[in-house]
């Protein structure tokens, strides 16, 4: 089944297009293209979709670093091997899935490929330190490289790190400093929830993202938990004693938090490991609860993240739109502040 984009989020990449467009000889529009300023990077586990990855590493402006998932013995690359069966299999055969963080010098390629290509700083964005150690492993590359680099630890992972790091790209096609594109990524991230549903809490167990006695008190009572990201870190939200009112759960906790967004700001997305009708239906519910909304992004979770997840996760991100059209959206440079915001030159 094919990831889905949100028509609000294809905004971005009109414009730029249309900036690539405006350099030609004879181009009919007058959009005019910033200077080559800032790149930027983030990692496998920001989740962002595919053909968007494609539309915007193609000029260097973005590069996603790939997270490495060891399956038993054998090591893959996220995003270079195709190992989403395989990971489902080993989990569904008890087989040990670990992950790991990309090593300094990944990202020191990155770095340097960004400053071959004119870029005159790079804004890293990644997962959250409370989870990885990816944002340690960006920062001793950013000592390495003579291009300036600012590293930001996202404190979340999925799709709601993706949303900073497209609010991220937004403000560099607009030409902003790296602390500008910084701060409106902040700003974002800040804003953006994760909410989650396992059927079983063991595989978070052992990858050490919650407690042993939490598992078996789950395990032990058939609880079925909801859980949040939280200050970067995975904690339990509420307790729920079947499948089906906790999925019914979590669609009402993540509708009421879209509800609770500026009209027409809120955007959706849903992730899914081995149950994309599962997730297809949360998306449905969802959209009838959500009438002004987008339609929701359905993507299957990044193989780093269902390493520790496991087989039957369904999590709903619940952002704001970081692609805002004219006459809406946030400055850069405006983090921590609600309410007041201002358009992005376009």
């Amino acid at each position: 089944m094919p990831d889905r984009e949100p028509p609000g989020w294809l905004w971005l990449r009109d414009r730029l297009i249309r900036l690539r467009q405006a350099t030609r000889p004879g181009a009919a529009e007058t959009v005019p293209a910033p200077a080559a300023r800032t790149a930027v990077v983030t990692d496998s586990a920001a989740a962002l979709p595919a053909d968007w990855v494609r539309d915007f590493t193609a000029d260097g402006r973005l590069a996603v670093v790939p997270m490495p998932v060891m399956v038993g013995a054998e090591i893959y690359g996220e995003g270079e091997d195709d190992i989403a069966e395989t990971i489902a299999v080993a989990l569904a055969s008890g087989v040990p899935v670990r992950t790991s963080r990309p090593s300094p010098g990944q990202f020191e390629q990155a770095y340097l490929a960004a400053a071959a290509r004119g870029f005159e700083s790079v804004v890293s964005i990644h997962i959250s330190g409370e989870l990885s150690g990816t944002a340690d492993s960006a920062r001793l590359a950013a000592g390495r490289v003579g291009i300036p680099v600012e590293v930001l630890d996202s404190r979340t992972v999925g799709m709601a790190q993706g949303m900073g790091v497209q609010s991220a790209v937004v403000a560099a096609a607009d030409g902003r400093s790296a602390d500008e594109v910084k701060a409106f990524a902040e700003e974002r991230l800040a804003r953006t929830k994760v909410y989650f549903y396992v059927p079983s809490l063991e595989q978070l167990r052992r990858g050490g993202r919650i407690g042993a006695a939490a598992s078996l008190w789950g395990t032990m009572f058939a609880i079925k938990p909801i859980l949040a990201v939280d200050g970067g870190k995975v904690v339990p939200l509420e307790k729920v004693r079947s499948a089906a009112r906790a999925i019914a759960r979590l669609e009402e906790i993540a509708a009421a938090d879209a509800l609770s967004r500026p009209a027409g700001e809120a955007r959706i997305a849903v992730h899914h490991f081995g149950n994309p009708a599962e997730a297809e239906q949360v998306a449905s519910r969802l959209a009838l609860l959500l009438p002004d909304c987008p339609p929701a992004q359905i993507s299957s979770l990044p193989a780093v993240l269902a390493a520790h997840a496991g087989l039957g996760v369904l999590a709903v991100i619940v952002g704001e739109s970081s692609t805002p059209l004219p006459g809406a959206g946030p400055t850069p440079g405006a983090a921590g502040t609600a309410g007041g915001s201002r358009t992005l030159s376009t």
